[in-house]
């Protein structure tokens, strides 16, 4: 073979290698590109998705209302425009619930329904967070009731007054139980027997709802800090869905994060404030609107970064010492404080 044509030959078999290397980028080029684009697709569409807020559950209670004026305004027909009221201002805070703690017993359930009313007409979920009047004595009831008379006549209540609850509602049959006919468990030593009726109670409400068809939750178990900390070791959160539900005041507004983080952590839980505000005479002492406001901020600040605090229910909305609107349903700055919070987003 002549030199050219040696030549020739190695010539053209490095050009068919630069051809297969050229066309193996050329692939790789391609995939990549394919690769890019569906990856910013994915960045984009997760850009337009609704970001949630950073509690799941925001709540404000109206307890001064809805409970300790129950039998007073039962008939007070004009108390309707203030009941629509409280409620709506209320929502306007980017609150997703509205505290109900009117008592079960059917004396009260036609201003029960006046509240539940109001909470529909302004998009509000009910946490209902009532009692049976006898649990503890309210309204002149006879003080009498045993753990397995509560958890019947709550299983009646859901069976007979089901037009009361929708999808998403929440029902506390009796928060802070502790504080009922049968005893803090502080004080009485029945730990283990508060404790399977808590689990008990939550589940037979729980099946209960399930069979009416709704999807309400029952395992909000409102207890004071104290006595969450003895009663709700990890077996027991575990039994009620792994959420506690504490209603705290505090001095220093940076401890709200703090004991949520600590009892989250012992008892491998996930946790709801159902009740906390400022001021309290006793813990805080007394303060200023603008003091309030500047609690809260600090407060709330800390606790909307604690991933362990998933709920907040602020109490109370008007007439006690840690009120968010005066009585003719002025706002406070501390009114700010919870809107900027409740609307924040993670």
């Amino acid at each position: 073979m002549s030199l050219y044509s040696k030549v020739k030959n190695n010539y053209m078999k490095v050009q068919k290698r630069l051809n297969r290397i050229l066309a193996m980028l050329a692939i790789v080029l391609v995939s990549w590109s394919a690769w890019v684009f569906y990856d910013n697709s994915r960045i984009n569409e997760s850009i337009k998705k609704p970001v949630d807020n950073v509690w799941t559950f925001r709540s404000i209670d109206t307890m001064k209302y809805s409970r300790d004026l129950a039998r007073e305004k039962l008939t007070d027909q004009a108390f309707l425009s203030e009941i629509n009221t409280q409620v709506s201002n209320i929502a306007a805070t980017g609150a997703n619930y509205v505290g109900i703690a009117t008592p079960y017993d059917e004396e009260f359930v036609p201003y029960l329904t006046a509240w539940v009313e109001a909470a529909r007409k302004n998009n509000l979920k009910v946490w209902f967070r009532g009692n049976w009047s006898s649990w503890e004595g309210w309204f002149g009831y006879p003080h009498q009731m045993t753990f397995d008379e509560h958890i019947a006549k709550s299983a009646q209540f859901i069976d007979e007054h089901k037009e009361l609850f929708q999808d998403g509602d929440k029902f506390s049959a009796c928060p802070e139980c502790e504080n009922g006919i049968q005893g803090d468990p502080r004080q009485t030593g029945r730990v283990v027997e508060y404790r399977e009726f808590l689990i008990k109670e939550t589940k037979v409400l729980n099946d209960k709802f399930k069979s009416t068809g709704l999807d309400v939750e029952t395992n909000l178990l409102s207890m004071n800090m104290d006595v969450a900390r003895l009663v709700m070791d990890k077996d027991t959160a575990r039994a009620v869905g792994g959420v506690i539900t504490v209603d705290h005041y505090v001095a220093s507004p940076e401890d709200l994060a703090d004991d949520a983080k600590e009892l989250a952590r012992e008892t491998e839980s996930v946790i709801v404030y159902g009740e906390f505000g400022t001021p309290i005479p006793d813990i805080t002492g007394d303060m200023t609107n603008e003091e309030q406001a500047v609690w809260l901020e600090r407060a709330l600040a800390k606790v909307s970064n604690t991933s362990e605090v998933v709920g907040m229910s602020y109490w109370v909305n008007k007439d006690g010492s840690t009120e968010l609107w005066e009585s003719d349903n002025t706002a406070k700055p501390a009114v700010d404080v919870i809107t900027k919070y409740f609307k924040l987003k993670r």
